[in-house]
């Protein structure tokens, strides 16, 4: 779920804290258990959720997540392989702005995240009420994946922001995004390579 940067020291593996991945086993407090360590450390770190069928209830997760300002992991918050998934609400602050003036001041700066959430090679994806702010890149990449939708999204960076695209779309058939603002310094929405059936 969240991923690597350089400068992570610790992975909370979920099968560590009694999950199963039967698709028998209820395996929500083992969830619940990674995010409350995660939400406390104060070091960044990677709830990793091996393959496997992960039987949950609702999980609720409460509080803004914030990234890190020197984070430089390919991905910040990444889903693969799921079907059936529901994100609701919540928000995302990228803290992008240090990163954009380092690369408008031309001097070395690290890459910073390229995604903030990536949901890939899935299905059954839905997206509603999520805000993300100030991505360092892309906010949202759907890549790969199959009857996805966004309703009610927003997605907020400075118009003046590089590579921010809001909503990019790959590899993917039947994504809808519905009733979303987006407001952001490039593509406010990007579809290529072969996506089909699209509705916005």
């Amino acid at each position: 779920m969240l991923h690597q940067s350089f400068a992570i020291t610790t992975t909370y593996n979920v099968l560590n804290l009694e999950a199963k991945s039967d698709a028998k086993t209820d395996s929500t407090a083992a969830f619940l258990t990674a995010w409350s360590e995660a939400c406390a450390s104060t070091r960044p770190l990677i709830i990793y959720v091996p393959e496997g069928k992960f039987l949950l209830n609702n999980l609720h997760f409460k509080g803004t997540l914030v990234t890190p300002a020197d984070y430089n992991g390919t991905n910040w918050v990444l889903f693969e392989g799921v079907d059936g998934v529901l994100i609701h609400g919540g928000v995302l602050d990228g803290q992008g702005a240090a990163l954009w003036a380092c690369k408008k001041s031309g001097k070395g700066c690290p890459s910073g995240a390229t995604v903030y959430i990536r949901i890939s090679n899935s299905r059954n994806v839905e997206i509603i009420g999520l805000t993300s702010l100030n991505s360092q890149m892309f906010h949202i990449v759907i890549n790969g994946c199959q009857n996805v939708k966004l309703q009610g999204v927003k997605v907020m960076a400075s118009g003046d922001s590089p590579n921010t695209d809001g909503i990019h779309v790959q590899l993917s058939m039947g994504v809808t995004i519905l009733s979303s603002k987006i407001s952001i310094g490039d593509d406010c929405i990007s579809i290529c390579n072969n996506s089909k059936n699209f509705l916005k």
